[in-house]
């Protein structure tokens, strides 16, 4: 992802004027009296889209305005772990803000002092569908849901790729293979880790070589954690037992082994800022990453931008999987105005509210429930214009989210997940090392974990 995001989205001023007007007028929904009157503090993660921070202020201000509430909204950016340090600062001392934003692991990691929302979840599956696969496993446990699964700052990782490269060099066309309309094609069909490969080698043979990393941040797990998925293959199994000698692993890493040696010279020490970096520069032809990169290449090269085309990752023997990262509205045990909390957090997934937010972001977030996910807001967005229109996990793609190492139970997998277990194995196929002792080293790391 990246950390410097534009503060306007050119093609989508207009649109976002628009939905912010229509938030405003919204009837007022979900509010139950006078017992949500009072005080309300609220953190939201500073969104790497400013302009995305301005609308949601103006949703809340609207809310705030029509129940009386005085509102406390707090912008806190994730640079330097600030969003993590203030959930463990405000867990520990049993005070601090009504709702918070919180991620993937970290839910688990607080379920004994979250307040649980099983009524605003039910509420939002029967209006908005069902939860994505990836906001289950965070945030559902022992059969209740822990904290609200949110469309604020939610992505998805899926590949990005130069239309014109991929022409001349590879001989896809992206575009035509993934078309901004609700049909799978006979070229998306064709879409497969095996084409992937040959493109990759294409494209490293023509001086643009793919942005994959095999650092050990985010962005390289969760990219090599979809591909094993794709074949099938997991570090550690749901019950927790340790499966890196299967067939479907041994698969996988013959098939990383092929793929690798086409990446940059120095992917191993990458980390989540340089394949943006790759992809605006020009030097790559496809990366794995929310749109962030290409919005900002909007500002920065919009050469670059005007031919970049968004698409659902390749399929493997076992399907396609998207990388996907979840952010969460919870409220703490200890927050001093639950029912305000609960209120507000549901009058913000409303879906003309989540559109308004989506496309001030560029089409970066993505709401996590079924219907809404359905929505016309990437249609438009650009250049080219439905740049973003397969980057929400359509119904016709076949793919599923997915979080790296799920589905191992969350204690192990955030162990695997933070240590970048398994792009390290990979930098160690690329220094020479043998499959057999990559495979016998990752052994003796989740031996360690479990």
């Amino acid at each position: 992802m990246t950390r410097n995001i534009l503060s306007k989205g050119q093609a989508t001023r207009r649109k976002v004027l628009k939905f912010g007007a229509a938030a405003s007028a919204l009837p007022w929904v979900h509010i139950r009296g006078a017992a949500a009157a009072g005080n309300l503090s609220i953190f939201l993660w500073d969104h790497w889209v400013p302009a995305t921070n301005a609308v949601a202020r103006q949703q809340i201000a609207a809310w705030a305005e029509r129940n009386k509430v005085e509102v406390k909204l707090d912008f806190i950016t994730s640079q330097g772990n600030q969003t993590l340090l203030t959930i463990n600062a405000q867990a520990q001392a049993r005070r601090g803000h009504d709702i918070i934003t919180i991620a993937n692991w970290n839910v688990r990691d607080h379920a004994d002092k979250m307040e649980p929302v099983d009524d605003i979840v039910g509420r939002l599956i029967a209006k908005h569908g069902a939860v994505n696969d990836v906001g289950t496993y965070f945030g559902r446990e022992k059969n209740r849901w822990l904290a609200v699964p949110s469309s604020w700052g939610t992505q998805n990782k899926g590949p990005a790729g130069r239309i014109s490269l991929f022409k001349e060099h590879a001989g896809i066309d992206l575009q035509k293979m993934y078309p901004t309309t609700p049909t799978e094609t006979a070229e998306s069909k064709e879409w497969t880790l095996d084409a992937m490969l040959k493109a990759a080698e294409a494209l490293h043979k023509a001086g643009r070589p793919f942005g994959l990393g095999m650092g050990t941040t985010a962005d390289s797990v969760d990219t090599w954690g979809a591909m094993l998925a794709s074949f099938g293959a997991e570090m550690v199994d749901a019950q927790g037992k340790i499966q890196i000698r299967s067939a479907a692993m041994r698969q996988a890493i013959e098939y990383c082994q092929r793929l690798i040696r086409f990446l940059p010279a120095d992917a191993q020490s990458w980390d989540d800022s340089s394949n943006n970096r790759a992809l605006i520069s020009g030097a790559s032809s496809f990366i794995y990453n929310p749109p962030s990169a290409w919005a900002v290449a909007t500002r920065d090269a919009p050469a670059v931008a005007q031919d970049v085309w968004h698409v659902p990752p390749p399929a493997g023997p076992r399907g396609r999987f998207v990388p996907h990262n979840i952010n969460f509205w919870g409220i703490w045990q200890f927050a001093q105005n639950k029912t305000a909390a609960k209120d507000l957090i549901e009058y913000l997934m409303q879906d003309q509210l989540v559109d308004a937010r989506c496309i001030a972001s560029m089409g970066y977030d993505l709401p996590p429930y079924a219907k809404l996910a359905e929505s016309k807001a990437w249609d438009d967005i650009g250049p080219p214009k439905g740049t973003v229109y397969n980057y929400p996990v359509r119904g016709w793609h076949g793919a599923k989210t997915h979080v790296a190492h799920a589905p191992a139970p969350p204690e192990i997998a955030v162990q695997i997940y933070n240590r970048g277990t398994f792009p390290t194995m990979l930098a160690k196929l690329r220094a020479g090392e043998t499959i057999e002792q990559v495979l016998t080293w990752g052994n003796r790391e989740l031996e360690g974990f479990l």
